[in-house]
């Protein structure tokens, strides 16, 4: 079944368009201008484009699949991550991840949950690993992890800096990175240690001492959750001055002035020059918000949702902060690079036909996951399993 999308605009592509964009099973093919694309005799399914905007399909690169949580006992397990959860918010990709519960949730459950999302229709992969050093493995190992099961392309979330971490030292961390390192090697993978930064003053003390005392690249290592707060979020503009990459996480709109909003903090990286194809953003979705007081006691706790990713990537360009090109490299093509992720984050042939079709207010039209329609007019046309 081919379909022929017609007179598009296109971002994250070589070309703005208005193009022609045809789909072929889960490919793009083509991509040329309006009335260039020829086929004869075959089946096509015609979308006028006229008004609409494509981009490729969003890229959650950490999302807690499985449900994260449990910081308030067993009744504060937040839920698994449905498929229309991820398909309304024009997610088609999603890397999985364990948080600070690693006692009731296992490694070998988020690889069956990624295994799941997949049949039912997105991309995904996971993070090999929880909160704690020593991390929990399938194979007894990060680095056979990484190496020999697909879905797995690196650790996390790590934490560092927070007092729900197993407060490793920076041999351990080193030592897991290393791991992280090999095991990418072996597998022709990104191998990436995706760390978790808490409120914790240390911050980023851990990543600089990598640079200073190790021979492990800058690019092992991303760190999550920077915009937390500004002292963090300041060591996270240093980070990328020396050539790291950082994950900006898209929350409720902030009620502590010390937080830093999503805008705000792309706003600043981009006032100050320094190169965005180093930011990536995620929405933590399916994890926990918890709130601690001062004597480290839970007093809050609600749970992170895509539509805040969905609401982030709109608002950057709603408010003029990014471009629509420099928003797809922060929501999509920067975490297909960095994870090395093949055939994501680009409109071009031979990718996969993951996309995104917006209106002039970027209102959500049409999404196709590897090639499949997703949603039609704005309307979901897929459900997962066990939904109702």
């Amino acid at each position: 079944m081919f379909t022929l999308i017609k007179n598009i605009k296109t971002a994250g592509s070589n070309s703005p368009g208005p193009n022609d964009l045809l789909l072929a099973g889960d490919r793009i093919v083509a991509l040329e201008k309006p009335g260039q694309v020829k086929i004869e005799g075959l089946e096509v399914k015609t979308i006028e484009g006229r008004q609409l905007t494509a981009v490729p399909g969003l890229i959650d690169p950490h999302v807690h699949i499985l449900g994260g949580g449990g910081e308030g006992g067993p009744a504060t397990r937040a839920p698994e991550l449905r498929l229309e959860d991820c398909l309304g918010c024009g997610v088609t990709t999603v890397i999985g991840c364990l948080g600070t519960d690693s006692v009731t949730r296992h490694p070998s459950s988020l690889l069956a949950k990624a295994r799941a999302l997949e049949i039912e229709g997105l991309s995904t992969w996971i993070y090999t690993g929880a909160y704690n050093l020593p991390t929990p493995t399938l194979t007894g190992s990060v680095r056979s992890d990484i190496a020999l099961i697909d879905k797995v392309i690196g650790a996390g979330e790590i934490a560092i800096s927070d007092h729900r971490s197993s407060q490793p030292t920076f041999e351990e961390f080193l030592r897991l990175v290393a791991e992280c390192r090999v095991g990418g090697m072996l597998g022709g993978k990104a191998g990436v240690a995706h760390f978790h930064l808490g409120d914790g003053r240390r911050g980023l003390e851990y990543f600089f001492r990598m640079l200073e005392e190790s021979e492990l690249p800058v690019t092992q290592v991303i760190a999550t959750h920077v915009n937390r707060n500004r002292h963090l979020f300041s060591q996270a503009l240093e980070w990328i001055r020396r050539g790291g990459y950082v994950d900006l996480t898209c929350g409720p709109e902030p009620s502590d002035p010390d937080e830093v909003s999503l805008t705000e903090a792309l706003g600043q990286i981009k006032s100050l020059g320094l190169p965005l194809t180093r930011v990536t953003a995620s929405s933590d979705a399916n994890g926990s918000l918890p709130v601690f007081d001062k004597q480290g006691q839970l007093v809050a706790l609600t749970v992170a949702s895509q539509k805040d990713f969905l609401r982030s990537f709109r608002e950057v360009m709603r408010k003029k902060i990014l471009t629509v090109e420099e928003a797809v490299a922060v929501f999509s093509t920067n975490a297909a690079e960095f994870y090395k992720l093949p055939g994501k984050g680009k409109l071009l042939p031979g990718y996969e036909a993951d996309i995104l079709l917006l209106d002039d207010s970027l209102e959500l039209k049409y999404v196709f996951s590897r090639g499949q329609m997703m949603m039609k007019d704005g309307q979901l046309k897929v459900h997962g399993t066990f939904t109702l």
